[in-house]
Parts: structure tokens; C-alpha cells; sequence
């Protein structure tokens, strides 16, 4: 059964341009000291799992009034039973978003094959030399780099995105990631938000300063042909 430990019924931002439910799945394997979801990734703070089949009921009640869903985490794509999973969100033609973080290629061409997921967006963490610092474990890169591939050689809509934080990613540090996604569709750098986070200690840390994060933009907008800071 797919662990499911959050379930937001409303979004407006989620999904670009849709209305969307948004589906939080309970677990990761990565421990980034910034994430802002620790109570799905802890397992300390795991809360009660809310059932597949309660959802289900749900958006059964939202055709017509809903356009999508997303589904996040935690790390969606730990989940087994996923694809069967989205295959019923299917059934109801919602359109669907997976946010991952690019640890399971084989899972995102399953899903892209049998064309489950109509949009994705994937995290890019850090410089390839310093992911196990940023995500605190240690990585397959080689895993990383095909999930990069797979998603941009795919007819799915999609975008990277990196999260700011000051004194854990440099400019040259975001200058790598945007070098090891090359031509991409889309690349977002997200402001870090300290209002939640898995390392207490990062309640204190702040993104970039609005300057950086201008010097960025005006070196970086050429690597995308979305590129922008949000």
C-alpha cells in the first residue's frame, strides 16, 4: 500500500496553471537539513497514514472542479505501489505532477511509459562533488544524471529546481548544477524558507541575497529556456 502521510485538497501553485489536490507520500532517502517537510521524513514525526482509498473517494467528488494532482514528498518514488496508484488517479482524468528527487530512473520511465505523469519536476540538490553534504547520505550520481536524461529526453512538461540556501550552495556551486542539466526546458531557483526544517539548526540559515540572486540571474537566464528565481 502506498504510504500517504499529508493530503492538501486545494492548490493553486502546485501545479503550473492548474487547480490541484496535492498528495504528500511519507518517507525519503535523503535527509537535506533544509527540507520543510521533516514530519515525512523523520520517522520520528510521522504521523497516522491516511488511507489511498479515502483520496480516491475524494477526487471522485472533484471531477470537473479540479484539474490535477500532485504528488509529493518525502520521496514519491520509494513507493512501490505508485504506479498502480496513479493508474487509479488516472481512471478519474486527472492530469498528474510528480515532484522527485531523481534516485529512482527506473521508476520515472515506468511511469513516463505507460504515461502516468503529465508533468515533472525534480530537485537538482547541489554540485555533483558536494550532493552528500547537501542531502546528507550518500548518493548515486550516475542515478542522478539519467534521471536528468530521461526527463529532458521525454515528451513530459517539466522543470528543475534548486533550493538557496546561503552557506550550503555557492555561485559556483549553482553554476555546476545549471552546467550538469544543460539545455533544459526549465530551471527554477527557489528562495529557502526557514519556517520548516528537518536540522533545527537551519531555522537560522537564509537564502541568498537579493544581489546574489541577481548576479545568478543575469549569468544563468541563457541555460534555460525558462529560467527564473521564485
Amino acid at each position: 500500500m502506498i504510504k500517504i502521510g499529508g493530503f492538501q485538497r486545494f492548490s493553486l501553485i502546485d501545479y503550473p496553471g492548474k487547480l490541484c489536490a496535492i498528495i504528500f507520500t511519507q518517507g525519503c532517502n535523503f535527509r537535506c537539513p533544509y527540507c520543510h517537510n521533516p514530519d515525512l521524513v523523520n520517522p520520528d514525526k510521522f504521523s497516522d497514514l491516511i488511507s489511498p482509498q479515502t483520496i480516491l473517494s475524494f477526487l471522485e467528488t472533484r471531477k470537473g472542479k479540479l484539474d490535477a494532482v500532485s504528488i509529493t514528498g518525502g520521496e514519491p518514488t520509494l513507493q512501490e505501489n505508485l504506479p498502480r496508484f496513479l493508474e487509479n488517479i488516472k481512471r478519474k482524468d486527472f492530469l498528474i505532477k510528480l515532484d522527485t528527487n531523481g534516485t529512482n530512473p527506473d521508476m520515472l520511465e515506468d511511469l513516463i511509459r505507460y504515461d502516468l505523469v503529465d508533468y515533472l519536476a525534480m530537485d537538482i540538490k547541489g554540485p555533483s562533488d558536494k550532493y552528500h553534504l547537501v542531502t546528507g547520505t550518500w548518493v548515486d550520481m550516475d542515478k542522478i544524471s539519467r534521471s536528468i536524461e530521461i526527463i529532458k529526453n521525454s515528451s513530459i512538461d517539466y522543470e528543475f529546481r534548486s533550493t538557496l540556501v546561503d552557506h550550503l550552495i555557492t555561485q559556483e556551486g549553482i553554476k555546476s548544477m545549471c552546467s550538469s542539466i544543460g539545455n533544459a526546458k526549465r530551471y527554477y531557483l527557489q528562495k529557502f524558507i526557514s519556517d520548516r526544517t528537518l536540522d533545527e539548526e537551519y531555522k537560522t540559515a537564509h537564502t541568498l541575497s537579493q544581489e546574489k540572486l541577481q548576479i545568478l540571474k543575469n549569468l544563468l537566464q541563457s541555460q534555460a529556456v525558462d529560467f527564473n528565481i521564485r
